[in-house]
């Protein structure tokens, strides 16, 4: 498997020096925003990570190669780019690696190559999970099969708000994942700090997570945890507003006929416009948030041997 992995410089120093890494997907780069805004965006993520302490490790598929850490031209390329990049899911890597199609790393995708590297921690913006519907469409995603399968932490504000919350976690429950509230009881739900629903597990420090990471890990027990890290307050949005900017999208999409790979896109770009772009602020500032936590966590894991 290693064959397929190129390092950048800097974390092969890091993986050689046995420093705190965090891996970093590519779709928020290729289809979360537009060029410059979201080539700045990564950048950011990746001071934040290397300001708190650990090293980003941006993940892609590029010129056949899995990447594990993206030089400066590879992270303007994605950006520029943009959804001319195909968007790689966990079912996509084999196809996209046999025929050398460049690659923006879902979070399901992103787990599994940071997995290969043995890279245990994973900062992103929200997860996928069971769509609204999803009794008729059966449109579930993949993020929460890869979770039930794959030993890294995903730390995130949450599930979408655009899914069906109780639903999601009904599935992870099932799957046997945590789902650990940092600092908080209640369930984030994206770009607002609670939800109707509780998490399983509250965690007071990064050290507590890393902890029952590592015991999960030394039992055998199979899988990722997911770590549900509020929006700061300050850039926390109004429920109702979002709640109906939401329902109001999921309408149109449903009369256009989106589905799949394309609703999720589609439907945060259609927040976006009905909140006049707040969300689009709110999405950026939690992502931020949810990178120096990943980097605590990982810098506690580190201490206890990965």
């Amino acid at each position: 498997m290693k064959q397929f992995i190129e390092y950048s410089k800097e974390v092969q120093h890091a993986m050689d020096d046995g420093l705190p890494i965090v891996a970093l997907e590519s779709t928020i780069i290729s289809h979360g925003m537009p060029y410059p805004q979201n080539v700045e965006t990564a950048k950011k993520c990746e001071e934040i990570v290397r300001a708190t302490g650990a090293i980003p490790a941006t993940i892609a598929i590029l010129n056949g190669k899995l990447k594990v850490g993206l030089e400066p031209e590879e992270l303007d390329y994605l950006g520029k780019t943009g959804q001319g990049i195909m968007k790689t899911s966990r079912r996509d890597i084999a196809y996209n690696m046999a025929n050398k199609i460049d690659g923006a790393t879902t979070v399901a995708a992103t787990m599994f190559i940071a997995d290969l590297a043995d890279i245990r921690v994973f900062a992103t913006g929200g997860i996928g999970g069971v769509h609204r519907n999803a009794e008729t469409t059966m449109d579930i995603s993949a993020d929460l099969e890869e979770l039930s399968e794959t030993g890294v932490i995903v730390v995130s504000a949450g599930a979408k708000s655009i899914l069906d919350i109780g639903l999601t976690l009904e599935y992870l429950e099932t799957k046997g994942v945590e789902v650990l509230g940092y600092q908080t009881k209640t369930l984030p739900a994206f770009f607002t700090r609670e939800s109707d629903f509780d998490v399983n597990f509250k965690m007071d420090t990064a050290f507590d997570i890393a902890k029952l990471f590592h015991m999960k890990r030394a039992l055998n027990l199979r899988g990722g945890m997911l770590v549900a890290n509020p929006i700061p307050k300050e850039f926390s949005m109004e429920k109702s507003l979002i709640d109906n900017a939401i329902n109001d999208a999921v309408k149109e999409m449903d009369v256009l006929g989106i589905k799949g790979k394309e609703s999720t896109p589609y439907l945060l770009g259609k927040v976006v416009e009905l909140t006049k772009g707040k969300s689009l602020a709110s999405n950026i500032e939690l992502v931020f948030n949810n990178c120096k936590v990943a980097s605590l966590i990982s810098i506690e894991l580190n201490k206890l041997g990965g």
